[in-house]
């Protein structure tokens, strides 16, 4: 069977914490989502837990009558509990090796694992399509996980908000960027 699954990056934030909600373009944003996403049929909503990935995809439940599920797996990574001054440079080097992991963080490696549980867990549960709403950087390393060339100057270039569809059939994953600012 034939999965489709929309890995959407969330709408424009007013900061990184966790409880940290859309802007007022940001919200905008969402709405736009669910314009984008008004003619695709939608099984599954899946959730990072964070308000901006949450609020990104609410209109698009409420339109769709689809519950958002929860899932902590897709929360953004956290790269260290220091402050890094230089932490663009080092989150660079942990696309170079997936294995680095600085203090109170998690490396590359640890982030995928996690994040490609969920992408199981959909491609072995009955529903044929689903959005899967996250962070950049887990967003990259899922696509890294199918294309080992995704990189970090791919992160760099990802929007608020992005969508990708990746589709699974006979055994093979591809993937394509779909989300253009025209888009709505």
């Amino acid at each position: 069977m034939e999965k489709e699954i929309y890995i959407i990056r969330h709408c424009e934030a007013k900061g990184q914490p966790v409880e940290s909600e859309l802007t007022e373009r940001g919200i905008q944003q969402a709405n736009d989502l669910a314009k984008f996403f008004s003619r695709i049929k939608i099984d599954q909503i899946i959730s990072s837990p964070f308000s901006r990935a949450i609020q990104s995809i609410e209109p698009t439940s409420k339109e769709k009558k689809i519950d958002i599920v929860i899932n902590e797996s897709l929360s953004e990574r956290k790269l260290s509990s220091r402050d890094l001054p230089d932490w663009l440079e080092k989150l660079k080097t942990t696309f170079e090796d997936m294995e680095l992991k600085f203090d109170g963080g998690e490396s590359s490696q640890e982030a995928t694992y996690r994040a490609i549980s969920v992408i199981d867990e959909i491609i072995n549960s009955e529903h044929q399509s689903t959005i899967v709403v996250t962070h950049g950087n887990l967003m990259s390393l899922i696509l890294k996980h199918f294309n080992d060339e995704f990189g970090f100057e791919n992160w760099k270039s990802l929007s608020n908000p992005d969508v990708f569809q990746l589709k699974f059939k006979n055994n093979e994953f591809v993937y394509e960027r779909l989300w253009k600012e025209d888009s709505k």
